[in-house]
Parts: structure tokens; sequence; C-alpha cells
């Protein structure tokens, strides 16, 4: 199967790729059967010269059955030459996983039950004594007097 993709040239931090046609079982870099053209995603996105391929050929290798890449197919719809590329859904790698996702709903449950109990506890009424449960008054010394007082030191 043949795929119309793009090959990796250039120096570090610094990519340069060329569109190329090649077998699918090929390595990304390896051997191609035709250079259809070039992509600098370090020049500006208005730039000219940042997609440059030829627009025949292309349509040649297409017309035989070679299938471009995504990025390709994006390139192929920026030109006016084909449908716009199906966007895939990102992977789910990152998600948390069936197990973790009970964990967090029981602990949600948990809190719910908790905020619950909270809030039924603040709502019921303060029970407030009655006058007559009230203790009696606590008697005070009276004062000594400034003559004991005297007397003592």
């Amino acid at each position: 199967m043949l795929k119309i993709r793009l090959t990796r040239a250039g120096a570090k931090k610094r990519p340069y790729y060329k569109i190329v046609v090649a077998d699918s079982r090929s390595p990304r870099d390896g051997r191609f059967l035709e250079r259809l053209g070039s992509y600098d995603p370090m020049l500006p996105r208005a730039s000219g010269e940042r997609v440059k391929f030829d627009a025949e050929r292309m349509k040649h290798w297409i017309s035989v059955g070679a299938q471009p890449s995504e990025r390709i197919q994006h390139f192929l719809h920026k030109a006016g030459m084909g449908p716009k590329p199906v966007i895939h859904e990102t992977t789910k790698a990152h998600l948390p996983k069936k197990k973790a996702l009970e964990r967090l709903a029981a602990a949600e449950a948990a809190k719910a039950e908790a905020a619950k109990a909270e809030a039924a506890k603040a709502a019921a009424p303060v029970e407030v004594p009655a006058p007559a449960e009230v203790a009696a008054p606590v008697e005070v010394a009276a004062p000594v007097q400034a003559d004991e007082a005297a007397a003592q030191g």
C-alpha cells in the first residue's frame, strides 16, 4: 500500500520535512518512490514557502491509490485539492481508570453524606434550659474591713 507522507530532515530542533510517496511498510525516513514537495514548520504560517508540492504529481499518485497521511490531507485541503481530514479524538490514557473513578465516586458520596449530616445537625433546635433548672446564686463573702487587715499585718 502506498502512502503520501512526511519524512524528517534538518538539524536537531530545526525540523524540515520532505513530502514523499513511499510504501507503508518502509521506515519514516527510509526508502521512498518519489519526492513530491517539502514542508518547513519553522517558517510563519502565512509564508508561501512553508508548504510546497507538485500538485499534478500529487493528483497522479492519489489516482493510482496512494493514501495521504492526515497532515498531507490537511495540506491538500488548504490548497483546495481535497476534503478536510477527519480529526481523531485524542487518547484517554491520561484519564483515571475504572477503579479510580469508583473510588472518587465513593469519596464524593461520603463527603455528601457528611455535609448532609452537618446540615441536619446545624438545623436542629438548640435546647435552652428552663428557668427553674438554673442553679441557685452563689453567696459572695463580705469584703474584709481595713481595720482587720491592719491588725493582722
